[in-house]
Order: structure tokens, then C-alpha cells, then sequence
């Protein structure tokens, strides 16, 4: 049976020769220093393959049109790409993807101012004046719709209003009242209405 320091020797000397092999001539081996330096030898993991893909269309779980994601490489191939649903990002692709949004954004800027000053008319216009056929007391019969204060609005200063923006509280007496109409998800304007009695 073998000591261990000839085991080791044994080893020493077969792992240099083994190293001899891969280094070619021998006066490129003598620049190397004569110590043992242990080979670590891991195993690589698979790489993960994503796209860069830009959304056609909503998405359940992965996004909203028109947003940036990365998605695995077989999902996009095998589902996204068959159903039209997603494209791969390209610098053209997403050049144009950026000037849309610009596009977008001033639009979105400038429905907004719109609304804004639709607003400071309505304002400064004063209060609305709603006729109504009166009863009792201070009581009218039926009662100010939306319709009816868009019919108002139409009259006095030439302007369509979609019944739907409006917000009236419910008016069955002669009176002072605030309407609300809401022109932007922002900006919301607030109409005096003057309802008298004929």
C-alpha cells in the first residue's frame, strides 16, 4: 500500500505533466512557478433568453398597448407573435413609439387647456337664468334637468356641452344653485343657476 506523501507526490507530478500538455514547449513552462493551484470548474447555467417586445394590444397579466416589456423568448414566439398581439422592439420601431407618445401627450395638453378655459366662460359668465312654471310658495313643477341646463348653455353662449358632464343637485324650488360640469378628468367648472318662477 502507497504512503500518502507518494500518493500526493504521484498526483504533483501527473497534474504538472498534464499541465505540460496543454503548454507546449518546455522553456514556457519554466516561467511558471512550480506550485500546485487547484481548477475550480463550475457548471454554467442556462441562459435566460427575454425580448424586448413592444405591446400591440391589453394583455391580461403582462400589460396595457403600446407599453414596453420583456418577456421570455418562447412566450413571445409561441403566443404573442402567432396572435398579433406583441412586436419585437427595433431603434426604428421605438423611435416612432416615442413620437407617438409625444403626439399623445401634447393632445392630452391641449384638450386640457381647452377645457380650462371653457371653464373661466363659464365662470365669468354669471348666473344662469332657468324659467320654470311656479306653484305654492317657493315650489316649481318638475325639476331643472342636465338637458335642460345644456339647452340654457346652448342658447346663451353658443357652446355644446354633453349632457353627461353635468352634475346638478336637485332643484324643486325657485332659487340660487351650483351645477358642476366636469369638462376634464382635471379640470371641473361650476355654473350658477338663477331659478325664478314665471
Amino acid at each position: 500500500m502507497a504512503s500518502p506523501s507518494t500518493v500526493a507526490a504521484t498526483l504533483s507530478c501527473s497534474s504538472s505533466s498534464w499541465l505540460h500538455g496543454f503548454a507546449g514547449r518546455t522553456n514556457e513552462i519554466s516561467k511558471f512557478p512550480d506550485k500546485r493551484i487547484p481548477m475550480l470548474v463550475l457548471a454554467q447555467k442556462k441562459a435566460k433568453k427575454t425580448r424586448k417586445i413592444i405591446l400591440k394590444e391589453d394583455v391580461i397579466d403582462l400589460g396595457k398597448r403600446g407599453q414596453l416589456v420583456d418577456v421570455k423568448a418562447g412566450y413571445y414566439r409561441n403566443f404573442l407573435l402567432p396572435t398579433g398581439k406583441a412586436q419585437i422592439v427595433t431603434p426604428g420601431l421605438f423611435k416612432e413609439m416615442q413620437m407617438e407618445e409625444e403626439r399623445i401627450e401634447a393632445e392630452k395638453k391641449r384638450v386640457k387647456e381647452e377645457a380650462q378655459q371653457l371653464a373661466l366662460i363659464f365662470e365669468t359668465v354669471g348666473a344662469f337664468k332657468v324659467k320654470r312654471k311656479g306653484g305654492k310658495g317657493r315650489q316649481i313643477f318638475g325639476t331643472v334637468t342636465a338637458q335642460d341646463l345644456v339647452d340654457i348653455i346652448k342658447a346663451q353662449i353658443q357652446r355644446d356641452v354633453d349632457k353627461r358632464i353635468v352634475s346638478l343637485p336637485e332643484i324643486r324650488e325657485t332659487g340660487e344653485y351650483i351645477a358642476e360640469l366636469k369638462l376634464h378628468p382635471e379640470v371641473t367648472a361650476q355654473l350658477r343657476l338663477n331659478v325664478y318662477a314665471n
